[in-house]
Formats: structure tokens, sequence, C-alpha cells
């Protein structure tokens, strides 16, 4: 049995395709034609640009449109005239060959995400890697292993699926997949859990494991894989996947059905998005709003701030898919590990502490009245909500609402709508914010809880820590403390409190949270329905 990280829920029994791509060989020219080079490199971005044209068609017909929105991103590094005029740069100045160009690049890019401390930042190096390696095949000619003519039963293990593989998966034939590194917040794992595919990732060693042909149970609820199994254990998972399906249906009929306990409180259960194209997701399970919007994946994968205009667009296009429920729109959250390649920052010994989120916003606030103004534009299309992250003092707070209220009489001068009346909240994710709660309270509409950084700094974990992870635990008194002290304060004001963080979908935590008085639980798409479920039942 091998033990990873469970990326997509659910059980597979089948035979195993051991997916492998033949290396990529770069070689360093010592003379180079440059115009060749570059003819070349032209050549390379526009062949990968028709590749991920026809997969992001093909993914829009079979799984969804919001899905293929993740190939846009993917065109939009090969449109970045940063990054084509860095590798075209690289060519003429350092007298690279197309290949050591491109490499040179995306390893830069690839650096920048992979240090960051974010799950889902860390991830999106996902995209950088599947684009830089398209382009380098398309270079070198390098044969990329086919996922076509699987036969029906399979379960694909590779050291990494990216979002191109996993968007190419025939649902007919693959029921499956393991790989080596990954986590939950890949592209790759959310597509899996879109197509209801059970996945497993982060396994480490699964391609030196297992051949083609192998027999393997993969479970998707307990982030582990059987290989070769006994008739007894394969009997056992059988009965599992008829359980499973019978859960799923009833969940199901969750979808359209107000949230709301046995003792009659009812409850918000939201989704938190990413990107606008999220937004499918949280509707289709029939999330009751958007709890968090984080906005600042807007401002990655560019070579430039994004306009006022192009963010009003994203935020406009959110509250009208969600026909009036609540869309929380969490200001920029950069800096620490969030960096920005056109925004340099001074290196920190400790960026987790530093200059980041509010503190970040409230220096540059030609950044931040762009956000803004471009969030107060969208309130006129639907019910926006405005939060503010990293708050620790109340001194911040009102500095924020003032640079709001600047951008209303700028609006209001143009002759520009917006909500007059839009909410103004703050996340509760320092400690120092939990403990005077109470006066925050006074001066906002709502809060929400950011378990995530809330936890960490409360027990100094650092959860990507591998040695002190363990101590990392939602459940901490220290911590549930806090979470109360929050909640109550909000009350006794007459205010909302959410949860935005990990914790508000953690089957074990909700009961607590419930009881607790928690009035808004945010999380991932996939698991609003089971907490839905868990919350009716209480």
């Amino acid at each position: 049995m091998k033990k990873g990280i469970a990326a997509s829920s659910g059980y597979a029994i089948g035979r195993v395709f051991l997916k492998v791509n033949e290396q990529i060989v770069i070689a360093k020219k010592t003379e180079i034609d440059k115009e060749e080079e570059k003819r070349r490199l032209e050549e390379a971005i526009e062949k990968s640009r028709q590749q991920l044209l026809e997969i992001k068609e093909r993914t829009a017909s079979e799984i969804g449109e919001g899905e293929a929105e993740v190939f846009e991103s993917h065109l939009m590094i090969l449109d970045d005239p940063e990054f084509i005029g860095a590798a075209m740069q690289n060519i003429e100045s350092e007298q690279l060959n197309a290949e050591i160009a491109v490499n040179t690049v995306m390893d830069m890019y690839l650096d920048m995400f992979s240090d960051m401390e974010d799950e889902y930042m860390r991830e999106r190096a996902a995209d950088l890697r599947d684009v830089k390696d398209r382009l380098l095949r398309n270079l070198t000619g390098s044969i990329y292993a086919s996922l076509d003519n699987l036969e029906d039963n399979t379960v694909v293990v590779a050291h990494d699926l990216t979002p191109s593989d996993t968007a190419q998966l025939d649902k007919n034939k693959v029921i499956g997949f393991l790989t080596d590194i990954g986590g939950r917040t890949s592209h790759s794992a959310i597509m899996a859990r879109t197509l209801e595919i059970p996945a497993v990732v982060g396994i480490e060693d699964i391609t030196l494991s297992v051949k083609t042909g192998d027999i393997v149970i993969v479970d998707g609820v307990a982030g582990k894989v059987i290989i070769n199994p006994d008739k007894e254990t394969i009997k056992i998972y059988e009965k599992k996947k008829l359980e499973l399906q019978k859960e799923k249906l009833e969940l199901k009929k969750l979808a359209n059905t107000k949230t709301v306990t046995k003792a009659g409180k009812e409850v918000i259960v939201a989704g938190n998005i990413g990107a606008p194209q999220d937004v499918h997701k949280v509707i289709e399970n029939g999330g009751e709003g958007i709890g968090l919007f984080r906005t600042e994946f807007l401002y990655m994968d560019r070579g430039e701030l994004p306009s006022e205009e192009e963010q009003y667009e994203a935020y406009k296009y959110v509250a009208e898919k969600m026909e009036g429920k609540p869309v929380v729109i969490r200001t920029l959250d950069i800096g620490g590990d969030k960096k920005l390649s056109y925004l340099p920052l001074q290196v920190e010994m400790n960026p987790f502490l530093g200059y980041r989120a509010i503190r970040l916003c409230l220096d540059r606030q030609d950044i931040f009245k762009t956000q803004l103004r471009a969030i107060l534009r969208a309130s006129a299309h639907g019910r926006i909500q405005i939060m503010f992250p990293m708050i620790s003092s109340l001194e911040e707070t009102i500095k924020a609402k003032d640079v709001l209220k600047e951008c209303m009489k700028e609006l209001s001068s143009e002759g520009k709508s917006y909500n007059e009346n839009i909410e103004i909240g703050i996340m509760i994710e320092i400690p120092a914010a939990a403990i005077i709660a109470d006066e925050l309270a006074k001066h906002v509409d709502f809060f929400s809880i950011g378990t995530n950084d809330l936890i960490q700094y409360t027990v100094a974990v650092d959860r990507m820590n591998e040695s002190v992870s363990y101590l990392y635990n939602p459940m901490h008194p220290a911590v549930l403390r806090l979470i109360r002290m929050a909640i109550d304060a909000a009350h006794k004001e007459g205010k909302w409190c959410g949860m935005c963080g990990e914790m508000a979908g953690d089957e074990e935590a909700i009961t607590t949270l419930l009881e607790y008085g928690l009035d808004e639980f945010s999380m991932s798409a996939s698991s609003i329905l089971k907490a839905r479920q868990i919350i009716i039942n209480n």
C-alpha cells in the first residue's frame, strides 16, 4: 500500500497505464543564427497556441466552460510581452538558442512561484511547467506520451499530470489517476474532482512501484493506493464504491436546499474562488454565495498591473452570475510569499510577517485605489461586499475605509454608479485582530475568519514544514478560543461572522463552529454539499 494526498474523492479499481514522456534534451549551441532562432521560437509559440486552443475547445465541450478557462491562462503566458521579450532578448544579447532562452526565462518564473508558502499559489507553477514543456517539445521535437487509445478501466499513473493531460482524459475509459507529485489545489486535482475521477497525488514513488498492466485500487477518500490487491480487498472496495455512489445521489438532492439546522438556525454555505470562472462550480454545487474571491490571481501570470476596467469586468462577471447572492471580494493579498515580477519588493527575513496585503495596499494607494474603484463599480451589478485582509489594528481598518471613501467621492464626481451602502468587512487571521475583535466590530459590517493563517500564527507552526506540521491543529484550544471571541464580538454589535479558511469545510470542525454561532461557512465548491448535509443534520 502507498500513501499520498487525497486529491479527488472516490474509489476506482483498474489496470495501470504508466505514462512516461520522452525526456527533453536541451543542447546549447555554440554558434547561432539569431534571426533563425527567433523564427524557431515564434513558430513554437504559434504551434503551442494552436494546440492550446484545440484543448480549450475540447475541454469546454466535454467538461465545461469554467474548466476550459484554465487554458486561457496558458495562452496568456504565451502572449505575455514580458516573457516573449525576455526570451527574445536572451537570443539577441546572450547569443542563446531558442530552447535555452525559453528554459532560462521559464525557470526564473518557476522559482518565484515554487517558493511561495501558499499551496494554491505554488500549484500555479504547474501551469508554467505545462507551457514550458509544450514549448520545449515543439522546439526539440521530443515525443509526448499520448493518452489516446487507452483501454477501459484504466488508472493513469505519472510523475505528474499537467492541466493539458487531465483535460484530455477520456472519462469513459480513465477511472482514476495517481502521481508522484502534486497537491489538492493543482488544476489537475481540480479537474479530476470536476470529472469525478478519483485521484491520489504526492505519492512520491508511485511511478517506480507499478508497471503498465498492474491492478490497483485508488482510494481517493483516504489518499492511498493498493497495488495488485487480493480478491477479498477488491470485494471490500467494490462495496465502498456502491455506498459512495448512493451518498453522492443523496447529496445532489441538497443542491437547491437552504442550510438550516434542526434547531432552525439558517446559515450560509458559500464557495471560495480564485478566478472569475470558478464561480460556475460554486453555483453547480448550490453555493449560497461567494465567501472569498482571492483577487490576487488577477495580478499573477502577467507583465503589468491589471487595469481598473479589467478588474471591473471580472468582479461584475461574478456578481452577475451569483444573481443577487453575496460575493465577498478580498482586496489584494500580495507580498510575503506572493510576489509579482513587475512589482519589485525588498527581500525580507520573514515575509509572512512583513510588507504584504493591507500593509502594502495602504502604502501603495495607487494600486489599492484602482482595485477599490473597480470593486465599487461592479457593486452596481450585484451584492458585492469588500473585505480587507491581514488586519492587525483598528488604525489599519479606519485607514482602509478612508481610502474607500475617497474612491466613492471620485466615482460620484465622475457620475459612475456604485452601491453607496456596500458592506465592509475584515479578515480575522492575526491573533491580535481576534483579541481586539470587540473594538473592530464597531467599525465594520462583518468578519470572516481566515483560519489558515490564524492557526499557524497562533501555534507558531509553518504548516508547510513537514518537521512541525503535526502541530498545525485547527482544534487547538487556543485557536478555538480566538474563533469564539471573534464570533461573539461580531454578534454583540449585531454583525455577522463567517469563515473562509480550510477549517470551514472540515467535517470534524463544523459541529463545533455551529455551536459557536458561526453564520457563514465558505469553502471549495466540492465541499459545499457535504458541509450542508452535516449542518442540516445538526
